[in-house]
């Protein structure tokens, strides 16, 4: 099971990838051998990023989510925020060997370093179902501010595969099965947009990976 860490006394604690600091190095190499990574090409191209579109790729982890809109998008400014600082160092790495310029910032993303409406687009994927209730409201709110009007979130997580008699949510997913973390997926995420404040949320599609079941989200920040 995950556990968080602190990242230095009397700082907020986060929960690094895979669970445990030590196994970061070997993070990439197993979600490129699960091919989890080409699940984030859709939300990629759902987001239709144009030239000069400033774009944030939020708990953006060791930045290959960043680095693959970079690549789509070379004219495009791209931002990456996460609290751990062993991967954002591991972010900045990659994107240096493939000369791409990315901004790499340490942050959580309820309360980010951004001015108001200062993004066309932001991302998240995969991250959503590690945070507590508070903080996804928080983390919505945020997100709602840095968005420009008109300017739209797309989001990809995990989510509960429903009993086909009962409804009711099915929990099938190999890696978040039980805990804290399985309980934290979400089974209402375009509500939570709604009440946040943005307008069209909706669910684009469903899909399904190594880990279980999964859904293409997005929403856009109305108009002041």
């Amino acid at each position: 099971m995950p556990i968080a860490v602190t990242i230095d006394e009397g700082e907020r604690s986060y929960i690094p990838a895979f669970g445990k600091r030590w196994l970061l190095p070997l993070y990439d190499p197993f979600l490129w051998i699960l091919g989890a990574d080409k699940a984030k090409q859709p939300l990629i191209e759902q987001a239709e990023v144009k030239a000069g579109f400033r774009v944030l790729d939020i708990g953006c982890g060791t930045g290959s989510m960043a680095i693959n809109i970079k690549r789509m998008h070379p004219e495009a400014e791209v931002v990456g925020i996460d609290p751990d600082p062993d991967a954002l160092a591991l972010s900045m790495r990659k994107a240096k060997r493939t000369g791409l310029s990315i901004e790499f910032d340490r942050g959580f993303a309820d309360h980010m370093p951004y001015a108001d409406a200062s993004f066309d687009r932001v991302f998240s994927s995969f991250m959503f179902h590690h945070l507590a209730a508070d903080e996804k409201t928080a983390t919505l709110g945020e997100i709602r501010r840095v968005l420009k009007p008109g300017g739209s979130l797309h989001l990809l997580d995990f989510v509960h595969e429903h009993d086909a008699h009962s409804g009711a949510p099915a929990h099938r997913h190999l890696i978040h099965r039980n805990g804290a973390v399985a309980d934290r997926i979400e089974s209402r995420m375009t509500s939570l947009m709604d009440e946040a404040g943005f307008a069209d949320a909706k669910e684009l599609k469903r899909g399904r990976n190594f880990f279980g079941p999964i859904a293409y989200f997005c929403a856009i920040s109305p108009a002041a």
